[in-house]
């Protein structure tokens, strides 16, 4: 009677505890995968919504053209929510009258924890991948040394020491560590793989801060502040259309 060796039938003739680790290791590689293609597709759409963000304020002549166009074109939100933060602060600003250094500062400590945030979210879903790449292994191995405890058991029970009797069970419990590294090896590999796109697209949210302050810059240069031109007074903010 010849045995089975197939991966599968390994897997039905297991015993329960390592079953359920191989069913874990393989749910594991399963979400390694999901977070893959989903992360991929996310990653690619920002970074062309991120290029077209940096090409509308590069072309804007003002914060409020910039507003404007992040809002009506096909940019990503960031820049726009980038572009109101530096609005909404300019407008706040408009009783201090010689404040321009100060406007910007506060410009850039908001644009900063967007950017900040923004990256946060970027990063959200990949810790699960490092999870996997660390505790697969050893998670196999569990699967491993419970098998073999299992198999040099029932040796002892049926009073034998032929190979023949413990191979199929030793055999079984390897293919719990070879699915623990069928685990953690993508998602070590995924991991670092989405690291490098997120940190380009991190880079992109950069040029869009520089942007937005170059444009706030500009505007606070020609003394625009809402829309309106203002003339910095001793004691007062006067504003002309």
């Amino acid at each position: 009677m010849s045995l089975s060796f197939s991966p599968w039938q390994m897997f039905l003739d297991a015993g329960p505890v390592v079953r359920g680790v191989m069913t874990i290791l393989a749910m594991a590689s399963l979400v390694t995968w999901t977070i893959f293609i989903a992360k991929t597709i996310e990653l690619q759409r920002l970074r062309a919504r991120l290029k077209k963000s940096e090409i509308t304020l590069e072309d804007a002549e003002t914060l409020d053209i910039g507003e404007e166009w992040t809002r009506t074109g096909s940019g990503s939100g960031i820049a726009h929510a980038m572009v109101m933060a530096a609005e909404v602060e300019r407008q706040r600003s408009q009783d201090i009258p010689g404040d321009r250094e100060g406007i910007k500062e506060r410009i850039v400590l908001h644009l900063e924890r967007l950017e900040a945030a923004e990256g946060r979210r970027l990063m959200r879903g990949t810790g699960v991948l490092a999870t996997i790449g660390a505790t697969s292994p050893f998670v196999g191995l569990f699967g491993t040394v419970w098998g073999i405890m299992s198999s040099f058991t029932g040796i002892a029970a049926a009073h034998a020491t032929s190979l023949a009797v413990v191979a199929p069970g030793i055999a079984e419990a390897l293919l719990a560590t070879a699915l623990g590294l069928v685990a953690a090896i993508p998602a070590v590999v995924i991991y670092n793989h989405l690291a490098r796109q997120t940190a380009a697209c991190r880079a992109c949210v950069a040029d869009l801060t520089s942007l937005v302050m170059r444009l706030v810059s500009r505007d606070l240069a020609r003394g625009i502040s809402g829309g309106k031109v203002l003339r910095f007074g001793r004691d007062t903010l006067a504003a002309a259309e």
